[in-house]
């Protein structure tokens, strides 16, 4: 062959061997999902089982540095939790009782029969729900006020910072439930302002934050399902304290152990955002500022827009939430979901023991049906269930769940309906995890604690309005032939319209893997620090507002809202 042909020749080949490579490699920041390596794109290699699939995912979530760790922590906050759960109402109704009318009784109010009790007793547990009620008002308002900052702080400055802050002061409301028991005068609001500070900082989302840095696209959903099953075994351990402890001891015990789990975030749990990443998100937000600052003004003047900035950031901050279409059926599920879920948790204690006689051990039965059975729902029932329909459907069958158990609370004439119920909401929850790895999808890897922080803003809105619109259902149907139930079966119609807003979410942009695509883009690479993505609501380039592929190319950053 002459030399100018195989010089030729050898051109060529490597010309395509170049253009073979710059079709199989996927662009810098692009992840596997949209862009197959050559690996995957090689016909001849055989697709891994689903067998496969599943050990790879529980067994690259055991070796991942973040999310063995953050679960851990999040089942010890869930047993000092648990452990307190039937406490907190006992000790403050009696507290109230003799501080405020009068009770001078030898035993606490808790221990007597409904028959035995003064009114005295009954006047302090009316206290004790309306402090309750108060308190968690101005809880959710502080997180709704703060919760986006905190998680745009983390997108900035790390997520084990954070962490840490929040565990300290969640720990210190069991603190304040254990020396207020020690001291007889007082005042139980000394528990609620602690209990208060606790919305400053929302750590728990934060720490989904630190597992969506950490998992693809495809293992979020059954990831946080992980996460929370954490949550579901500690808070079905929890009971079983009540049954040889104190009141005062379990105090104690609540406090230990949350204090066990600050201690673990400090020295075990690791820093899970890329240092690339926080360097992005910071420059972004300086960038943001001096557009909107003019350097050469006065000092006093440059001071004026400081003040204004640090005023208005939170609320800046939830304007992500607005960002387009998609995000906003997003945002209205979050709103409908906590509407619900805070009223259930504020309201069907007191309802079951004043309608159904329910005991304290009744209401331990019900919290270990509850722990077990989210568990298993979170743990074994989320991913496949993922896996076979999508999370779009995920979500609606969740919300279509939530509608039939609490419309069994409002109907139910014995105990047995309510463990029924209770049971069923198990799976109800799995729709928390499922919406937050939809969002966390749709953002650049830079916003996934604004985000995060932002649909726990409006979640806390909601929490403050969902037991007063309940409270008010009940009051103005309580003599209907539904009683004080009414108000479960109003519930059971809000879920529905979620159910409705789940249905109108566009599946591309809902479901993390489209059904013609292969299975194997879900797997972890490095050991769990995947390679970036595009969200994918910019690469489909169908939501408004969404920059187009020329565009990310050239700026190499996303859109700000």
């Amino acid at each position: 062959m002459p030399p100018q042909h195989q010089d030729i020749t050898t051109s060529n080949t490597s010309q395509k061997q170049q253009e073979r490579e710059d079709v199989s490699t996927p662009p810098s920041g692009r992840s596997s999902f949209l862009f197959p390596s050559s690996q995957q794109m090689d016909p001849n290699l055989p697709p891994p089982s689903r067998s496969m699939r599943r050990e790879s995912f529980i067994v690259q979530f055991a070796k991942t540095k973040g999310p063995p760790q953050i679960t851990m922590i999040m089942m010890l906050v869930a047993i000092g939790l648990g452990s307190t759960i039937g406490v907190v109402p006992a000790v403050m109704s009696d507290r109230f009782a003799r501080l405020n009318h009068g009770y001078t009784g030898l035993e606490a109010c808790a221990a007597l029969s409904v028959s035995e009790k003064p009114a005295a007793c009954f006047a302090g547990s009316a206290d004790a729900q309306n402090a309750a009620a108060e308190a968690s008002l101005a809880m959710n308002v502080l997180t709704f006020l703060t919760s986006s900052l905190m998680g745009s702080l983390s997108d900035e400055h790390g997520r084990k910072a954070i962490l840490v802050v929040g565990l300290f002061i969640s720990m210190l409301s069991p603190l304040s439930l254990f020396v207020i028991q020690l001291v007889p005068t007082l005042n139980p609001w000394c528990y609620y302002g602690v209990h208060i500070t606790t919305g400053f900082v929302n750590w728990v989302a934060v720490a989904l934050s630190s597992l969506n840095d950490v998992l693809p696209q495809r293992f979020r959903a059954p990831g946080l399902g992980l996460f929370l099953a954490g949550f579901m075994l500690g808070f079905s351990l929890a009971p079983i304290f009540s049954t040889f402890l104190s009141n005062v001891h379990l105090a104690l015990v609540s406090f230990l152990v949350s204090f066990a789990g600050f201690v673990c975030t400090i020295f075990v749990v690791p820093e899970t955002l890329p240092p690339h990443v926080a360097a992005e998100a910071r420059r972004r937000r300086s960038e943001l500022y001096h557009n909107q600052n003019d350097t050469g003004a006065s000092f006093q003047t440059r001071l004026q827009n400081n003040i204004k900035w640090l005023i208005i950031r939170p609320i800046r901050e939830l304007s992500i939430l607005n960002r387009n279409t998609f995000f906003r059926l997003i945002s209205l599920l979050a709103f409908f979901s906590g509407m619900v879920s805070s009223g259930d948790q504020l309201l069907l204690v007191y309802y079951l023991e004043e309608q159904l006689d329910f005991t304290n051990k009744d209401v331990a039965t019900m919290f270990l049906i509850i722990g077990i059975m989210g568990m298993m729902a979170q743990a074994i029932v989320l991913k496949p269930l993922n896996e076979c329909i999508g999370e779009k459907l995920v979500v609606a069958l969740c919300f279509f769940i939530g509608a039939v158990d609490n419309t069994m609370y409002g109907i139910a004439t014995n105990k047995g309906t309510i463990f029924a119920a209770v049971a069923l909401s198990a799976f109800t929850g799995m729709a928390f995890p499922t919406i937050s790895a939809i969002k966390s999808n749709n953002v650049d890897e830079s916003e996934q604690g604004r985000i995060q922080g932002a649909l726990y803003s409006l979640q806390a809105l909601a929490s403050g309005v969902g037991p007063v619109s309940l409270r008010y259902v009940s009051s103005i149907t309580k003599d209907g032939p539904l009683g004080p139930g009414s108000m479960f079966v109003f519930a059971g119609g809000l879920y529905l319209c979620a159910v409705a807003a789940a249905l109108a979410l566009p599946k591309e942009l809902a479901n993390s893997r489209r059904n013609h695509e292969d299975d194997d883009d879900g797997l972890f690479l490095d050991g769990g620090n995947n390679e970036d993505y595009i969200p994918l609501y910019e690469a489909s380039g169908l939501m408004d507002g969404a920059p187009n592929e020329d565009s990310l190319r050239t700026n190499g950053s996303y859109g700000s809202t």
